[in-house]
């Protein structure tokens, strides 16, 4: 049993054991004393934000009507939802307290503290999707539509709007703020919303894998447009930690099929993984270049940490007409340092630690096909 599982509320009492919860995270600790914005706050700290949504979620009939892995989850999300702003909380000039930023490394911050407690991807990602958005439902019908579309539907594809909702609704119930009941009449909107689009609590329907790719490149798409799957070759870009198990992922499953290396090119170029990257990048993407040209699939092997690098090498692919298939490969913290540690050219372990730190996950929403593999 996890320790959410262990400190998730249950009937009849449904209790937030707050004190054995505090004792346990550090991660909830470092929200003591942390403070917030007085006009939407004015109920104290983080902690005393996250105890108070903890007990607002535990309060509500749609949680407690679901599933118990489901309260879990959604459990998981409450407690996590800030944990990351005491590194974005900071005064203003004028005195205001605001924390920038804290929903998108919140995300981080999730995925590090769930891949340590060794929850299942699907579980994790779900958790780190909804904390990312957490926000959204409180403001979302002034978005444009499009923007808003984009949210939902990636939402419903690594978790469910209906949950966002939820969480949501506890953020809101566990503060002191004069426009709470604003605030909830747009959670109910922002519902709605997501109900009429079909994707209120399971996943977005596309037309095709095609149609999907094409309509989170192309912010003019609609998400009902089937695309044309015009593509020509398939490459395999690689996702993962050094010692996830990328080079074995490759032997097994892509035994006769170029590779495109990163590591192979520092080596040939003498390049540390602490040096400038550029001019690995670049002998890399020349030799992407000439098997595009080509039209043969290949394999693009580097760790691909981060959506902006994955971009990089998937919108060059894209441009050249090729179906992207991305395959995150993640194995055990120790087990991956492990590995790491016993490699020819092991990366040094505060590299890895800074590459924890801005970890993505790859999703559905950045190719044709998206696997995760457990190397453990």
């Amino acid at each position: 049993m996890s320790d959410f599982e262990r400190f998730c509320p249950v009937g009849p009492a449904w209790t937030v054991p707050w004190e054995e919860i505090h004792a346990a995270f550090d991660w909830v600790r470092r929200l003591d004393g942390v403070q917030q914005d007085a006009v939407h706050h004015a109920e104290g700290d983080v902690a005393t934000h996250t105890r108070l949504a903890a007990e607002a979620l535990a309060a509500l009939p749609a949680w407690r009507d679901r599933p118990a892995d489901e309260r879990t989850r959604l459990f998981a999300a409450v407690l996590l939802h800030d944990s990351a702003k005491p590194d974005c909380t900071q005064v203003e000039e004028d005195g205001r307290i605001t924390a920038h930023g804290h929903s998108r490394r919140g995300d981080l911050v999730a995925r590090r503290v769930l891949w340590e407690a060794g929850v299942p991807i699907a579980w994790r990602e779900h958790v780190a999707a909804l904390i990312r958005h957490h926000q959204v439902p409180f403001w979302a019908l002034e978005r444009p539509k499009g923007d808003l579309d984009r949210i939902i539907h990636r939402v419903s594809l690594l978790a469910r709007n209906d949950d966002l909702g939820l969480l949501a609704t506890a953020d809101i119930l566990g503060r002191l703020c004069a426009d709470a009941t604003e605030m909830l009449d747009n959670v109910a909107l922002f519902l709605q919303y997501a109900d009429d689009d079909g994707c209120l609590d399971q996943p977005r329907r596309f037309p095709s894998d095609h149609a999907r790719f094409s309509y989170f490149r192309n912010p003019d798409r609609v998400a009902d447009y089937a695309a044309y799957d015009d593509t020509k070759v398939t490459v395999t870009v690689m996702s993962g930690l050094p010692g996830a198990g990328k080079d074995h992922w490759i032997a097994a499953n892509r035994p006769d099929v170029p590779v495109v290396s990163l590591d192979d090119w520092r080596e040939r170029l003498r390049v540390k993984p602490t040096d400038d990257q550029g001019p690995v990048i670049a002998a890399a993407t020349d030799q992407a270049k000439v098997l595009l040209r080509a039209g043969t699939s290949f394999v693009w092997n580097a760790t691909n940490l981060t959506r902006q690098l994955r971009a990089r090498c998937i919108g060059l692919v894209a441009d050249y007409g090729g179906r992207v298939e991305i395959v995150s490969v993640e194995a055990p913290p120790e087990v991956m340092r492990r590995r790491n540690r016993a490699r020819p050219r092991p990366v040094p372990d505060g590299v890895v630690n800074r590459m924890v730190g801005r970890w993505e996950t790859p999703d559905p929403t950045e190719a044709h096909r998206v696997d995760w593999v457990l190397n453990a």
